[in-house]
């Protein structure tokens, strides 16, 4: 058995330190905006490379509060993509904005650059870009488009911790960046949490008040706010974490090498990082037309897998009143139909990944298919192979 993902194993390594935390907690009586939440928030915008981190309680919170902190609101738009965990188009909504998706680039999966200045219009107001799976979106193209339209660039990181853009960290770009703290995450918490990082602080600070029902101190409401707080515990158990993110994360990255090879010669288009990126594999995705195939075929012979992300947003049926139908974001469309996530995470063994590539190979061998690689290299064809799909 090859579980998709192994939480116990990671916690069996540092027992005794989360131990410890949690106990200081308890002990302490402390449990909501104290010390630990408090240190952890220095630690990680120093990870960041930010001036200021505001722990909140979910990935989720997180967007929406960096969000209102920005000013948008009822009547505004956001920039966004479909490709990513429905929680990014909650969050615009909570806000009162209406989600504007766009398609994603057909190799790095995230936000496509190109496609962003047809959707601005005069009701635009920020651009959210997704780093999936732990890559960063084309940042750079990203914020000259929207310093030329004055719009505000908010960074969701959920899947993105430690992740780099030419030597610059996830979230430190934009104007804010969001985190998740779900606990599958690279950076895990024993329950929800998220956080908000900036270098401006005055979104850090209207960030705090939002987040605790709008008071400056206790009683004083100066606005309408939330109770959108971290607990201690959560946060003494992120700072023991954080202290081992870094090997984590090259162990991440190891495993993916290993995939990346042991997959080199069979029809599976992989991850294809730029030479600029640091990917840190919050999920290691191929793509395959056989998806359901090989999914059945893993799952029968006891190795996780999963699909990050089966339908994307602008197809369910929550959000159809925003009005997207099938087609219109082919490419997007065309990775939900063929992304395949297999595991990875810091305690998978090598061996492991080769049985997993081994199981792979036989659903190659039965069903040989054109490469999806070949076709990801062009986006032109990419696209016309997607609509030729849907019309089959």
């Amino acid at each position: 058995m090859i579980p998709f993902l192994d939480l116990k194993a990671q916690y069996s390594q540092i027992k005794p330190e989360i131990d410890a935390a949690v106990a200081r907690v308890v002990t302490s009586g402390h449990f909501v905006l104290g010390p630990e939440g408090t240190d952890f928030e220095g630690r990680f915008a120093e990870y960041c490379r930010v001036a200021h981190c505001r722990a909140v309680n979910s990935g989720t919170s997180a967007l929406h509060l960096a969000l209102l902190a920005a000013g948008v609101g009822p009547g505004d738009e956001v920039i966004t993509v479909s490709m990513t965990f429905v929680a990014t188009t909650a969050a615009i909504l909570y806000s009162g904005a209406r989600p504007v998706f766009v398609d994603v680039d057909p190799v790095t999966w995230t936000m496509h650059p190109g496609s962003i200045e047809a959707a601005i219009t005069p009701q635009t107001k920020a651009i959210l870009p997704v780093h999936l799976h732990g890559l960063m979106a084309d940042m750079d193209p990203i914020m000259e488009i929207a310093r030329r339209h004055g719009l505000v660039v908010i960074e969701d990181a959920a899947q993105a911790h430690g992740a780099e853009y030419r030597g610059r960290r996830a979230g430190s770009i934009g104007d804010l960046g969001c985190f998740s703290f779900y606990p599958g995450k690279n950076l895990g918490a024993f329950g929800e949490g998220g956080a908000v990082v900036t270098d401006r602080p005055e979104f850090a600070r209207r960030v705090s008040l939002l987040r605790d029902w709008g008071q400056e101190t206790k009683y004083n409401h100066v606005i309408s706010g939330y109770n959108y707080r971290m607990d201690e515990i959560q946060g003494a158990i992120l700072n023991v974490k954080l202290d081992y993110i870094e090997r984590w994360t090259e162990a991440r990255r190891s495993l993916a090498d290993r995939y990346n090879a042991l997959l080199s010669d069979l029809p599976f288009a992989r991850p294809q990082p730029p030479r600029y990126a640091r990917h840190v594999y919050h999920v290691y995705a191929v793509r395959l037309p056989c998806r359901d195939e090989a999914l059945t075929l893993l799952r029968d012979a006891g190795i996780g897998a999963g699909i990050h992300y089966p339908v994307p947003v602008h197809l369910q049926t929550a959000y159809a009143e925003l009005g997207y139908r099938a087609g219109d974001l082919p490419v997007t469309e065309m990775l939900a139909n063929d992304f395949l996530s297999l595991p990875i995470y810091p305690e998978l063994l090598p061996e492991q990944v080769g049985e997993v590539v081994s199981t792979l190979r036989n659903e190659a061998a039965l069903r040989p298919r054109e490469a999806v690689g070949d076709r990801a290299e062009h986006p032109q064809s990419v696209m016309t192979w997607s609509h030729n799909r849907r019309a089959s």
